[in-house]
């Protein structure tokens, strides 16, 4: 049977043929928001086989293989790498409309170049074909990074991290950029005093001073962006259920902070309106530096006990929320602008029916200083599959301006994930691509195909001064 990944894959007609093969297809990546590990790529890591690189950590295949009764043991338990694999392989034929069932091929594909459809039968061959190229010098980390023309990495890094594989990616001259993106979600969850007061501690070694009140830990907070800076940090990132509230009383906050501190039997009495102080100051910080800051919205994580208290955080059983966004996020943002220190800005929506919500919101602190300065982030996490992904270009389309999109970013943990980007690429050249034949956009190439150049590539460019 011939593979699903052909030359015209999701192009469905010849305008798109065009615009993906004359304009998107084999443009560099910008990946400006991932969670692959620096030390990975400054060691420039061999994986030992396909289990490692492809299944170590996707929770995405985690929860399809457990919907389908596959045993844990198989998925993250005890089972070799081997088994685990043809696990996987057993699994994939049923994840038919799924992503993974796209994502799955266009991974073997490339790098790979496997055309066969991944199953029972075909999986021993594939295991031994792709485990032999994994130890050839050019499946290494920085060879899968440079096979892709990724230009930029943005990791996610904790504020207490002292970035030395950062550092030393700066001294190995690749053709590729990593730069570390400050995410601080631990230090707004001052609901769970335990996990708080622990993190109080490594926020006080790495910044060098000691936090005895709200003061100390922005002057902590400030310090740790300085030394980000240093390394190249110019992108935050913030994974919030929804915006936290602005405090009535500033020094209300910082009263209850300080008894919070000496105290052990005394809770915030309002750890939202807490981590609205810290929030709001971290982001005048991020103004002063000229970062980007990202905001991850929606998502209600480690809703499963049992799996949590076996295998941790991040383990599958995240899910979308359901709260409230839009009054919260108008009020922060409005109070960052007002002050003139609202600096470019992503936000992320992660449930659906708010995608007109999110796309408004970005038009209204939008100032004529850069082109598409509030950004309705590309689709994500459960959203960026095919009808994900037109969902949100449809909705940016109608409330906002596609032009200035700075389209796709992989949000993963995986190195074989950059074929997201032409997936993406592909179902933007073929949403534009039908409505030039049906005579809805001017069936002009040149014109069409500036933007989505634009959108698939110069934008992020641009956006992030690559």
């Amino acid at each position: 049977m011939q593979g699903l990944i052909r030359k015209n894959f999701l192009l469905q007609n010849k305008q798109a043929e065009r615009l993906y093969h004359d304009y998107a297809a084999g443009l560099p990546i910008v990946d400006y928001h991932c969670h692959l590990p620096p030390q990975e790529i400054a060691s420039n890591k061999h994986f030992t086989d396909l289990t490692e690189i492809w299944l170590k950590g996707d929770h995405y295949k985690w929860r399809a293989m457990r919907a389908l009764g596959v045993r844990e043991e198989l998925i993250t338990g005890a089972a070799s790498n081997e088994e685990k694999f043809l696990a996987w392989a057993a699994a994939v034929p049923n994840t038919v409309r799924n992503p993974l069932f796209h994502w799955t091929q266009m991974e073997l594909k490339n790098p790979f170049g496997v055309d066969a459809f991944l199953n029972s039968d075909t999986a021993p061959e594939i295991y031994a074909h792709c485990n032999a190229l994994l130890a050839e010098p050019g499946f290494s980390v920085k060879g899968l990074l440079e096979h892709n023309r990724v230009v930029l990495v943005g990791t996610t890094d904790d504020p207490c991290d002292a970035l030395q594989y950062h550092q030393q990616l700066q001294g190995q001259g690749n053709s590729f950029v990593v730069r570390p993106s400050f995410r601080p979600d631990p230090v707004l969850n001052i609901a769970d005093k335990e996990s708080f007061l622990a993190y109080k501690q490594r926020l006080e070694l790495a910044s060098g001073i000691s936090i005895t009140n709200m003061e100390s830990l922005l002057s902590s907070l400030q310090e740790r962006v300085q030394h980000f800076h240093q390394h190249g940090c110019r992108i935050s990132d913030h994974g919030l259920v929804q915006m936290p509230t602005l405090p009535a009383s500033l020094s209300a906050v910082e009263k209850d902070f300080s008894t919070f501190l000496n105290r052990a039997d005394f809770q915030m009495p309002d750890a939202d309106a807490f981590a609205g102080y810290v929030l709001l100051h971290l982001c005048k910080f991020y103004h002063t530096k000229g970062w980007v800051q990202q905001f991850h919205l929606g998502a209600i994580r480690n809703l499963n006990s049992r799996l949590r208290s076996r295998l941790g955080a991040d383990s599958g059983v995240d899910s979308i929320g359901d709260d409230a966004q839009a009054m919260r996020l108008a009020r922060f943002l409005d109070a960052l602008d007002s002050e003139d220190k609202l600096c470019r800005t992503i936000l992320y929506n992660l449930n659906p029916a708010l995608n007109e919500v999110f796309a408004a919101m970005t038009g209204n602190f939008n100032d004529g200083s850069v082109a598409g300065k509030i950004q309705y982030g590309s689709a994500w996490w459960f959203l960026d599959q095919k009808d994900g992904i037109e969902k949100q270009l449809n909705t940016l389309s109608n409330l906002g301006v596609l032009s200035t999109f700075i389209g796709m970013t992989t949000d993963s943990r995986s190195f074989l994930s950059y074929s997201r980007h032409d997936y993406f690429r592909r179902i933007l050249c073929n949403l534009i691509g039908q409505e030039m034949e049906q005579g809805t956009l001017p069936d002009d190439d040149q014109w069409m195909g500036s933007i989505v150049r634009k959108i698939a590539f110069s934008n992020a460019r641009d956006y992030f001064s690559v």
